[in-house]
C-alpha cells in the first residue's frame, strides 16, 4: 500500500487512476526530468534516479489501473479458478502467489494473520478466492513462461 501511495502522489493522482491522465503526466514529467537536460553532474544523476522512478511508477500504476484489471479480467479469473496456487511469499503486506499456470500475482495490504490463515487453509484456493483474490487490490507480476 506504501508503494501505491507513493506513486500515486507523484503523480499527483487522487482516487481511481486514469489512463489518459497517468500518461499526459507521465510525459511531462518524463520531460522535465530528463537526465540529458542538466549539464551538472550532481542534477544528472538526481534527474537519472527520479527518470528511473517515473518510469517504474508509471507501469505500476498502469498494472493496477482499473481500465487494465477488466482488460485482463477474463483471463485473471481463469487463472484463479482453473489454477492452483503453485507458490507464494508475504513480506510486509504484499502477498506474492504463482499459479500452476505459471502466472504470479500480487496483492497489496494482506496482513500476517490473513496470510497465516491463508498458508494453514485446507485449500489454499478456496480460501484465496474466498477472503484475497478478488478482495485485494492486485497486479500480474509476472507472466506464465512459454515452453518452446
Amino acid at each position: 500500500m506504501k508503494r501505491i501511495k507513493e506513486y500515486k502522489k507523484l503523480f499527483e493522482v487522487e482516487g481511481k487512476i486514469d489512463l489518459k491522465e497517468l500518461k499526459k503526466t507521465y510525459r511531462n514529467l518524463v520531460k522535465e526530468w530528463h537526465p540529458d537536460k542538466f549539464t551538472d553532474e550532481e542534477k544528472k544523476e538526481e534527474a537519472e534516479i527520479v527518470s528511473t522512478k517515473i518510469i517504474d511508477g508509471y507501469h505500476f500504476l498502469v498494472s493496477i489501473a482499473p481500465e487494465t484489471k477488466e482488460a485482463n479480467l477474463e483471463a485473471y479469473k481463469t487463472t484463479i479458478t482453473d489454477f492452483q496456487v503453485a507458490d507464494w511469499h508475504h513480506k510486509g503486506m504484499l502477498l506474492e502467489v504463482t499459479f500452476t499456470d505459471g502466472n504470479t500475482y500480487e496483492y497489496f495490504g494482506v496482513s500476517k494473520i490473513l496470510f497465516g490463515k491463508f498458508v494453514n487453509a485446507r485449500s489454499m484456493n478456496n480460501f484465496g478466492k474466498r477472503n484475497i483474490f478478488n478482495s485485494f487490490t492486485y497486479r500480474k507480476s509476472k507472466k506464465a513462461s512459454v515452453m518452446a
